[in-house]
């Protein structure tokens, strides 16, 4: 199957799109089959309650954990369902008796930061180079000569389409015997996550196209014996696994039910093809838009992500909302709040997925060069 046809193949399994979609890194858009499912568990909650529907649903979410077992290394036993990425690190941080002391990207997520210096753990920035890639031997220097509790990576940030030496950090940290914990939010379904990390937590709404309000962690059982999780309180009576201790049952099990079927139709088109789609769309996003008057693009062009971030004189908000009023195309607007302290200009995000055709890049490429004239 070529790229092409991944594409279409994505894009006839969804709703017809209103406009442009290039908005992915934020919430990509679902299948049928996925909304179906959904519906159809909200609907059996109607018909028996909730608790029994979510009992008749156990297979279906069984599955999803597999699934998203297989995407990062673990088993299906390790993961375990989430509200959202940042509530997966609030888990990990908040069960974590190790030293209170992270390692991470100078580029980090802001949302996590502020998760860090609630939990009151020290951060410790890695050396990156311009582009905020890591360095990778300059990091296990650093790590080997001032040891962290944690290391954390974000793979792929939300600012920027820079993907991060993931695989090699591994090594680096078993090598040191570190825990590396990995936000996948921007990662999970468009990079290779399944090299080793002791903790990854990631979103359902992004590259695995599911619905909003759920995510995941996944936790080896070597990592698991350093977390004490503080709801439910253990009971030798009644005893669970840290990860069934992580899990809350009172969630949106709905959302979840859809969010196993959408990860399961993401193995069906299988994640080296997607993610090798996923590059090239990339790849060609950067070249169309690279010659865009009035913009330049932050990323090289062969980065083998799907993210493309571009600057201009204009306010990004501004122009993300012209783009959406005037031409439907759905685009996310990036400040300094995303890292601060590293974007120090904010830019435009363009994450389109799988299904990005050629017609649609240059209509895209005709509005960004209006928005520039009317900046």
């Amino acid at each position: 199957m070529t790229g092409e046809q991944l594409g279409e193949r994505w894009r006839a399994a969804r709703p017809a799109v209103a406009g442009v979609h290039l908005d992915s890194g934020a919430c990509s858009r679902q299948s049928v089959a996925a909304i179906d499912a959904a519906a159809q568990h909200a609907r059996h909650e109607a018909e028996v309650g909730g608790y029994v529907a979510a009992d008749a649903a156990a297979a279906v979410l069984d599955a999803g954990r597999a699934a998203v077992a297989a995407l990062t290394g673990h088993t299906a036993n390790d993961v375990v369902f989430t509200i959202s990425a940042t509530h997966g690190l609030g888990l990990v941080l908040s069960s974590w008796t190790g030293p209170r002391s992270v390692a991470c990207l100078v580029g980090e997520y802001g949302p996590n930061l502020a998760v860090m210096a609630a939990h009151d753990v020290e951060v410790r920035p890695m050396p990156v180079d311009a582009q905020g890639r890591l360095q990778l031997d300059a990091a296990a220097q650093v790590l080997a000569a001032d040891r962290p509790g944690l290391v954390h990576l974000t793979p792929l940030g939300s600012h920027r389409g820079i993907a991060q030496p993931l695989a090699e950090l591994a090594e680096v940290c078993r090598d040191l015997g570190l825990p590396l914990v990995v936000d996948a939010a921007q990662a999970l379904g468009h990079l290779d996550c399944a090299v080793g990390a002791d903790a990854v937590y990631a979103t359902s709404r992004k590259w695995l196209a599911g619905p909003r309000g759920v995510g995941v962690l996944a936790i080896r059982p070597e990592f698991a014996e350093h977390l004490e999780p503080r709801f439910p309180p253990h009971d030798p009576q009644w005893p669970m696994t840290v990860a069934q201790r992580l899990e809350h049952g009172e969630a949106n099990a709905a959302a979840r039910v859809g969010f196993s079927v959408a990860v399961g139709e993401h193995l069906a088109l299988g994640p080296a093809a997607v993610r090798d789609r996923l590059a090239a769309v990339g790849r060609q996003t950067r070249e169309a838009l690279g010659v865009v008057p009035g913009w330049r693009v932050v990323e090289p062009v062969d980065e083998p992500t799907a993210i493309t971030t571009l600057e201009q004189d204009a306010d990004p908000h501004r122009v993300r909302a012209w783009l959406i009023a005037e031409r439907g195309i759905v685009t996310t607007a990036c400040d300094s709040r995303r890292a601060p302290h590293e974007l120090k200009r904010p830019v435009l995000r363009l994450s389109p997925h799988v299904d990005l055709t050629a017609d649609q890049l240059e209509f895209t490429a005709a509005a960004l060069a209006d928005a520039a004239k009317s900046a």
